[in-house]
């Protein structure tokens, strides 16, 4: 089982030798959110399914997935429904087997164009259904500020809210006219590809990653005056 806690002493730890010329100059910061439940195992049980999505708005707030400052993502937390076997079963049958995803760092472009910049290794997730797991990377992301941290998952993951009028919403990288096909591949698995994100949805997808900022150099002395 993967801690919570010892991630989290990893991501400190990181800080703490990524400043230490700079005390308390570089920061630790949760993009994303995770405090919404998902909607299995109620009826429907809904997953998000072969996609990568980001979320648009949490609730009136727009900023929540995206990339604050420079620095380096050193782990992603998602939070997973607990859907019963039937509903497993019916999942791995008709959407590519067992339930996987990834975190992804996109590029936004124009006319809801988005390219890949760097991903995590995929999860396997059924270990972890029902609770908030944090997976730490061996290998952290580089990030830049204004970069959106998004969702891949190349089969399904119990990880999405039902309906919301909150004014919620989050983005598919599906084609227009194709948003009801859910069971089509259109997860980005590549670095470096582009694709438009043209489908809407009003509910919450359940994911964060933890953010460790840049430090900042210290200032340079002031040029003396020779007095």
């Amino acid at each position: 089982m993967v801690s919570r806690t010892l991630t989290l002493a990893a991501a400190t730890s990181a800080v703490a030798l990524a400043s230490a010329s700079t005390p308390a100059s570089a920061k630790v910061i949760e993009v994303g959110r995770t405090d919404a439940a998902p909607a299995c195992p109620a009826a429907p049980c809904l997953a998000v399914s072969r996609t990568t999505g980001y979320q648009i708005k949490v609730g009136d707030e727009r900023s929540a997935f995206t990339v604050p400052e420079d620095g380096k993502i050193v782990a992603w937390s998602i939070n997973l429904g607990r859907p019963s076997a039937e509903q497993i079963a019916f999942f791995d049958k008709n959407l590519g087997g067992p339930a996987s995803a990834r975190l992804t760092v996109l590029r936004q472009g124009k006319t809801l164009y988005s390219r890949t910049v760097t991903q995590s290794p995929v999860q396997q997730l059924k270990p972890y259904f029902g609770q908030t797991v944090q997976f730490p990377l061996g290998r952290s992301l580089n990030v830049k500020k204004g970069y959106v941290i998004a969702l891949t998952v190349p089969t399904w993951a119990p990880a999405l809210t039902p309906l919301l009028t909150d004014h919620s919403s989050w983005r598919a990288s599906r084609e227009k006219g194709k948003c009801n096909d859910t069971g089509t591949q259109t997860a980005q698995q590549s670095l470096d590809t582009v694709k438009q994100y043209r489908c809407l949805y009003k509910a919450r997808l359940t994911y964060s990653a933890t953010l460790v900022t840049r430090p900042a150099p210290t200032p340079a002395d002031p040029p003396s005056d020779g007095t």
